[in-house]
């Protein structure tokens, strides 16, 4: 009967929610349970980094038709936006209704898909030819190339001999070695290297499928992107409290700007000094002139990195046939990477991407050493994200603390009053401390 009577008591104690409630136990609970989580996941990444990078490159090559399209769709959407509009405005004339408007929408993604590909196809049509020229042209003339670099050496009037025979020797060595590549080495490997090329053929052939796939789910992301912007609204708002969810929104808004801004204004900015490139190499007639311009204006998509990139193995083939050329092409090379770096870089992009000179190279050398181009080419931009909300988190403590945010006003600061919501300036926090405490006891004896 007392087991009963202690039984019941309990009971109603639970259901009259009085002295004893789980909801402390099950939020200690759930707080060490996120802790261990993060601990595992920390050592995870310091000691399994590699079986994580695998498995991240398996994932993305599983979803690279998709992250294609996305890429595809992400790009040629003002392109769209434009013949959308246009579109609009003539079936509106005629009393446009939501089945007509969904037709104007999927008849304007597929012809800016039309667009992207009749560019990209131009390009390579007037690109790949002349490129395929130039090469030509340097696999045939190389022996002589080499031989007249000897001679400009041997002509140089200053020159040092040890160095000229120095330069010589490797030349003739690197001649000799070539041959005895070609004859031992290649030759006997025929068949690694053919089935080598299979495979490279193979990769190309399931890369161009994956833009295929790419190409039409652009068409369905541009067709229903309103569609699956509210879907990723109404999970962020059913998830998050309403002032957290404000804060995500606006944190993939400034996200869309900064990437969009960055890649937009960059492919122009690379177009602009491909083309400057192109016209300045044909008016002082220097060799190699349009693959010259397309290396660098290619490699320029990198920032503060990429011209110099680009430079080097043009600066090779131009040294082959003039070496005054080639420290002409150097020079111009740097000057040009100041003035787009300084001038156009800056006009173009708006600083879209609020990052100092050290976060973006900071950004490229991470970027590249963990993911490779890829890492150079979107480090910057994604890095800016971070930055970004790294940036939101500590402006939320510091207005919390009733501290400023701008940066300038903490140059000069030396430490914080005790109430926590004003700046120390002169003496540091330490010293003034302890002048406080001696000032107190010269007090105190008084």
């Amino acid at each position: 009967m007392e087991k009963d009577e202690k039984k019941q008591t309990i009971r109603q104690q639970l259901k009259s929610g009085s002295d004893w409630n789980i909801r402390p136990y099950l939020a200690m609970g759930l707080t060490c349970f996120i802790v261990f989580s993060c601990c595992i996941l920390v050592v995870c990444l310091l000691f399994r980094f590699q079986d994580i990078k695998s498995v991240f490159h398996m994932f993305v090559g599983i979803a690279q038709p998709i992250l294609y399209g996305l890429a595809i769709g992400y790009l040629i959407n003002p392109i769209m936006m434009i013949f959308e509009k246009f579109l609009l405005k003539l079936a509106d004339r005629k009393g446009a209704n939501k089945k007509l408007r969904r037709m104007v929408r999927t008849i304007s993604s597929i012809l800016a898909v039309l667009v992207f590909i009749f560019i990209i196809v131009l390009l390579i049509s007037m690109v790949i030819p002349e490129i395929s020229a130039n090469i030509s042209n340097l696999v045939d003339t190389l022996p002589a190339q080499i031989n007249s670099f000897i001679v400009h050496l041997n002509d140089w009037e200053y020159g040092n001999q040890k160095i000229i025979a120095v330069v010589e020797e490797y030349l003739t060595t690197a001649a000799d070695w070539m041959e005895d590549f070609l004859k031992n080495s290649l030759l006997p490997q025929t068949k690694d290297y053919v089935a080598t090329v299979t495979s490279g053929v193979l990769n190309v052939l399931n890369v161009f499928k994956n833009l295929i796939i790419g190409l039409i789910v652009s068409i369905y992301v541009m067709c229903e992107k309103e569609s699956f912007e509210g879907q990723t609204k109404k999970i962020i708002f059913a998830l998050f409290p309403a002032r957290a969810a404000n804060q995500v929104i606006q944190v993939f808004h400034t996200t869309n700007e900064i990437f969009g801004g960055f890649i937009k204004g960059k492919l122009l900015d690379s177009l602009i000094i491909g083309i400057i490139f192109y016209i300045v190499l044909c008016i002082i007639k220097m060799p190699y002139t349009l693959l010259v311009s397309v290396i660098v204006g290619v490699t320029n998509i990198i920032p503060f990195f990429g011209p110099f990139i680009g430079a080097i193995p043009s600066a090779f083939l131009i040294l082959l046939v003039d070496p005054l050329y080639a420290i002409y092409f150097v020079i111009f090379v740097v000057i040009l990477q100041q003035i787009d770096g300084n001038i156009i870089g800056p006009k173009i992009l708006g600083d879209s991407t609020g990052l100092s000179s050290f976060w973006v190279m900071f950004a490229i050398l991470v970027g590249s050493g963990l993911f490779g181009v890829m890492g150079m080419l979107l480090g910057c931009p994604v890095f800016a994200v971070i930055y970004y909300i790294v940036q939101k988190i500590v402006h939320f403590f510091l207005e919390k603390k009733k501290l400023p945010v701008e940066t300038k006003v903490y140059i000069e600061a030396t430490g914080v009053e005790p109430s926590g919501n004003q700046l120390w300036y002169g003496k540091y926090a330490d010293e003034k401390s302890s002048d406080d405490q001696e000032e107190e006891k010269e007090e105190e004896e008084m």
